[in-house]
């Protein structure tokens, strides 16, 4: 029978449905301006696989599209570290690259720290699966997505989100999240998007191997048909976590079940597959953008990449119009950097990247911290811009 949770945490978030300051930790952290990030908290009621329940407040960060909305949503959910050492670790999540690519989209983008981790840490751990011998998949993935579920909740209270229009993503453990939350149909979702999702990896001791590879299919093909959004599941060949035969099993049995995904296995990336979420996003983003255009979400993320210009050469630094300091110290890393790369201008800033979602990342590095509005000057080695 599929638990619904969520009717309990609609009483429990009528508490204390107001955002606050976030601590010092989270205040160190840089903040996107041109995104309109906040970081609200909000209270969870969550249990782990002993019956243990507690009541947490968790950290959400939000970005906003420009305007008053209201826009549909996307939670975001982060995986899991691999020691507790990392989990500790005072911070909360942003995935401020990615976030940027569906604030493009016109999407708000709510990424939760869930409980167990970073400023939450306190020895409550409600997603520890038992360990490697006889690891349970279920309350885990319960508890992860009932915080998902209190998050969309909270959605309906902020004026500028429209929570009959949601959609859940999230990586690695945060796509077992994915799933689990898709199974248990909370109102308004419309859809899912599960990067490389599983547990139970451990890249050192076991690359490649899940020791909960098998729990994972048995409950996914047991779960399956109760799942009514669309999905999009997306898998590298080198995860050092699962390796590449497993995320294949996990989709049959998730299909055999009587579930319906999209699957997509791509090449080797970087020296991990499994940080493909944040180093590939040059393959992933044309898929994600595919499948959103389904359901009728075709705004595109990017402006487009204007021809070259007969403003000035790539190698003219003194014509790039920006401060005598900037030319020669951010342009001429860029003029030095490898291809693909771009740089990008606007009023009393600069930004450049290389690499992976190159253009992305350099106009969310011009404009980020100033919230200003900045434009492509080059692309590889053509110079766009133009006045």
């Amino acid at each position: 029978m599929t638990l619904k949770p969520w009717t309990v945490l609609v009483w429990l978030l009528g508490l204390l449905l107001v955002p606050v300051r976030a601590q010092t930790s989270s205040e160190a952290l840089p903040t996107a301006m041109d995104l309109h990030e906040q970081v609200h908290r909000i209270p969870v009621s969550v249990q782990d696989l002993y019956g243990r329940r507690e009541q947490r407040q968790i950290p959400v960060t939000v970005f906003k599209p420009a305007g008053q909305g209201p826009f549909p949503m996307v939670v975001l959910n982060h995986g899991r570290a691999t020691s507790r050492e990392k989990m500790a670790q005072p911070s909360r999540y942003r995935y401020e690259q990615q976030a940027r690519y569906f604030v493009g989209k016109g999407f708000v983008v709510m990424v939760p720290t869930r409980v167990g981790y970073g400023e939450t840490f306190d020895g409550f751990d409600p997603e520890s699966s038992g360990g490697c011998s006889q690891p349970r998949i279920e309350p885990m993935s319960l508890a992860a997505s009932d915080q998902v579920i209190a998050v969309a909740e909270f959605a309906r209270s902020l004026p500028f989100v429209d929570a009959t229009r949601w959609w859940v993503m999230g990586q690695s453990v945060g796509g077992l999240t994915t799933v689990a939350t898709a199974w248990r149909n909370p109102p308004g979702l419309q859809g899912a998007v599960n990067f490389a999702g599983g547990t139970g990896g451990d890249p050192v001791a076991r690359p490649g191997r899940s020791c909960s590879s098998t729990q994972i299919e048995q409950l996914w093909k047991s779960r399956a048909a109760q799942a009514k959004a669309p999905m999009l599941w997306l898998y590298w060949e080198n995860d050092l976590f699962w390796g590449a035969q497993a995320p294949k099993d996990w989709h049959r049995a998730w299909v055999e079940g009587g579930g319906q995904a999209e699957f997509h296995q791509m090449p080797a990336v970087g020296q991990d597959g499994h940080s493909g979420f944040s180093i590939d996003m040059d393959r992933w983003v044309p898929l994600v953008d595919a499948f959103l255009a389904k359901a009728g979400y075709t705004q595109a993320a990017l402006p487009p990449v204007p021809g070259p210009s007969d403003f000035a050469k790539i190698d003219e630094i003194d014509k790039v119009p920006v401060g005598a300091e900037t030319r020669q110290n951010l342009y001429t890393r860029f003029l030095a950097s490898p291809l693909p790369r771009a740089f990008a201008i606007g009023p009393g800033g600069a930004g450049f990247a290389t690499g992976d979602w190159a253009v992305g990342r350099a106009l969310g590095f011009c404009q980020a911290r100033r919230g200003i509005a900045c434009k492509l000057y080059a692309v590889d080695n053509q110079v766009v811009w133009r006045n």
